[in-house]
């Protein structure tokens, strides 16, 4: 079904695990960009393999299935359904947008996709896109934590929330500003895509360890004041039909504050996780590099001076 206006909210049933699974409905203005997208990057990844070229199944799940699938998923299953009507399942979807689909995204890496697989003219655009005094300010890792932390923060508490509560355009113009803010901040910490604002990887762990005292504090305030968050939506919904099986609009957002607290923490253990696999893998490639560049030297002075060099597997 096509949800209805969100100023006018449909009645649902009860919100169950089986509804969460079962319900679904189309956003055009977000599905079909989506659909898009996903499509372009599979095509890309057909080139490569036409071409003979290898791309690593990992990313291609990661990008389609993960971030994309996420995104669909929160957005037009019974948690998209749901999301006006509890603030709580409104909070999960805000968590996955703003930090589980950026990073899938930024794992899959359609940049470097794109470079590999793009006809010579687009390759360029996208080259100057890249290496553009836009792009490095945008990509500045303050701007982006800065963004990334007072986003939230603006959401809850100014009129924002409420216009996404009466307006469709604003709501899922606020689904893409959340990704939108993700990517901006996750994808030079874990992307592997020739990005702008990459640093390194000490700093990429204290930019993480900077951002979770800001979700956690977040979620405790959410959770313990006594003004509600879209009250007057929210208590008008319990005076239809759904007030039989709603629970107070206090109780619902005490329970969307712990949803924030808890799974920004999640998230963040699983974004060090990433990125402590990430530091690994590049100290190890780095190591082998300068043990060849050590042969190298060592074969060439060998050479200039006539001596032998000792096999050392011998």
């Amino acid at each position: 079904m096509i949800r209805a206006s969100l100023a006018a909210v449909p009645d649902l049933p009860e919100l169950t695990w089986g509804r969460v699974f079962t319900t679904w409905g189309l956003e055009p203005l977000l599905f079909v960009p989506t659909v898009w997208v996903a499509g372009a990057y599979l095509v890309g990844v057909a080139v490569l393999r036409r071409r003979g070229d290898r791309w690593p199944v990992g990313r291609t799940v990661s990008f389609v299935a993960l971030g994309i699938g996420a995104f669909l998923f929160v957005t037009c299953s019974g948690v998209g359904a749901y999301d006006t009507t509890l603030l709580s399942v409104h909070m999960v979807q805000h968590m996955v947008l703003s930090m589980f689909v950026p990073i899938a995204l930024a794992l899959g890496a359609p940049v470097t996709l794109a470079l590999r697989t793009l006809p010579a003219r687009p390759r360029r655009w996208l080259l100057v896109v890249l290496h553009s005094r836009l792009a490095k300010v945008l990509s500045f890792p303050p701007l982006t934590l800065a963004l990334f932390v007072v986003s939230p923060w603006a959401l809850y508490f100014s009129g924002w929330y409420d216009g996404t509560l009466s307006s469709p355009w604003v709501h899922d113009m606020t689904h893409v500003h959340l990704v939108l803010v993700g990517c901006l901040f996750f994808w030079p910490l874990v992307g592997i895509d020739p990005v702008p604002g990459r640093v390194g990887y000490p700093f990429r762990i204290l930019m993480v360890l900077m951002t979770l005292p800001f979700h956690a504090f977040l979620g405790v305030t959410i959770m313990g004041q006594t003004t509600l968050i879209g009250g007057a939506h929210y208590e008008a919904l319990r005076d239809g039909p759904m007030g039989a099986w709603l629970p107070t609009a206090a109780d619902d957002q005490h329970l969307a504050g712990g949803v924030l607290w808890a799974s920004g923490d999640l998230v963040g253990a699983l974004l060090f996780l990433v990125l402590f696999t990430q530091w690994v893998r590049s100290s190890l490639r780095e190591a082998v590099r300068e043990d060849r560049r050590l042969d190298l030297i060592e074969a060439r002075e060998a050479r200039r001076t006539g001596t032998q060099v000792d096999d050392p597997e011998r």
